[in-house]
């Protein structure tokens, strides 16, 4: 966890910076060649944005126990990457107190600066394109659909977009879990790593309870991050697609989070499509309502992507790409990976081989 070194023969700095409504975030730059910035010709026409889902962070684009998506995109023509960490990231402390953050604050207020701090490293005639995962993903459709980010030339959003399907348990989950876990077990958020806790504590108490429904393996944080999200066991992946590295350290990938944000899930569940989480408010008023229909207006060429055995997000972007397909013709595609899930499509030990060349082929369509 917090190693770069799964990115190899690259140069690899950190940004600081701070989102619309001054929260900290990061980005980490990976680049090889010359140096880069404005004024310098030689510099790359095109920079790739990574962007993780909730409880994950940039670590699931960099790993070191197998080719990772960082570094294949740095070994196929995209020298200048960026992984950002936006305020669902595991790596921030403030995702272990009780907020209430949702995912129209990651649209409104985290990409739109982070693009700008891209834009101020690699000058204005730079290319941008962005592939985001999970409810990463979700936020970052809002945006684009908004009009809060533009000038972006190529967009890949894994798992879901704008439309939300998820299974029956997961919505039955979604109605109990955020009042359960906050005013009745007393805790600010839910954790992968709570088996790590001292023995009778209340996290390895919950943890231990949710393993008693889970044999399908022996790693504890395994049994949780499937309670968290999905239904299945596991939830979010194949045991097969996965390292046995990986596997075992589950709970340093996928970190705590507060249950806030499944409340805006579960209010864009309900309505079928991604919408404002509190209407009306005037903090949000550069927003619509109604993000799917704002979504007409879309010219940013978008594939959407998922596993075709998806238990966390179901069948959510092949429902999103037939909205699209109705509201702006010829923007969307759809692209599925038999035998793929939800995090193994990035996460998985063969996904260099199976998944990562379908996404630079699209890249490569938009870039020089």
């Amino acid at each position: 966890m917090f190693t770069s070194e799964g990115v190899h023969d690259a140069e690899a700095t950190v940004h600081p910076f701070a989102a619309g409504d001054g929260l900290g975030l990061t980005l980490t730059r990976f680049r090889r060649g010359p140096p880069q910035g404005p004024g310098n010709s030689a510099r790359p026409r095109d920079a790739v944005l990574l962007v993780h889902g909730l409880t994950t962070s940039s670590d699931m684009f960099i790993m070191p126990e197998h080719a990772n998506l960082a570094g294949y995109l740095l070994d196929h023509g995209f020298p200048d990457v960026w992984a950002l960490d936006h305020r669902m990231s595991n790596r921030f402390p403030y995702d272990l107190a009780c907020h209430r953050f949702t995912l129209d604050d990651v649209a409104l207020h985290d990409f739109p600066t982070a693009l700008a701090e891209i834009r101020a490293h690699v000058g204005p005639g730079c290319r941008i394109h962005v592939i985001a995962h999970c409810l990463g993903a979700v936020a970052f459709a809002m945006s684009l659909a908004a009009g809060a980010v533009t000038g972006v030339s190529s967009a890949i959003a894994n798992s879901s977009a704008l439309v939300l399907r998820l299974p029956a348990w997961s919505r039955c989950k979604l109605r109990v879990v955020p009042g359960l876990t906050e005013y009745v077990l007393g805790l600010p958020y839910l954790n992968p790593a709570w088996p790590q806790d001292a023995h009778f504590s209340r996290g390895r108490v919950i943890a231990r309870t949710v393993s008693l429904f889970h044999r399908e393996c022996d790693v504890p944080s395994c049994h949780m991050v499937s309670a968290m999200w999905g239904a299945g066991r596991p939830a979010l992946f194949d045991h097969e697609r996965m390292s046995p590295v990986t596997h075992e350290r589950i709970a340093d990938l996928f970190g705590a989070t507060g249950v806030h944000y499944y409340r805006h899930i579960r209010a864009i569940v309900r309505a079928g499509r991604a919408v404002k989480y509190r209407p009306g408010d005037p903090a949000y008023r550069d927003l619509p309502d109604d993000y799917l229909e704002a979504a007409a207006g879309l010219t940013t060429p978008l594939l959407l992507t998922s596993g075709d055995r998806n238990h966390v997000m179901s069948d959510s972007n092949t429902a999103c790409q037939r909205e699209l397909a109705r509201l702006a013709p010829g923007v969307s595609r759809l692209r599925l990976f038999p035998g793929y899930g939800h995090q193994d499509v990035f996460m998985g030990k063969d996904s260099a081989r199976d998944v990562f060349p379908q996404l630079v082929d699209f890249l490569r369509e938009h870039a020089d």
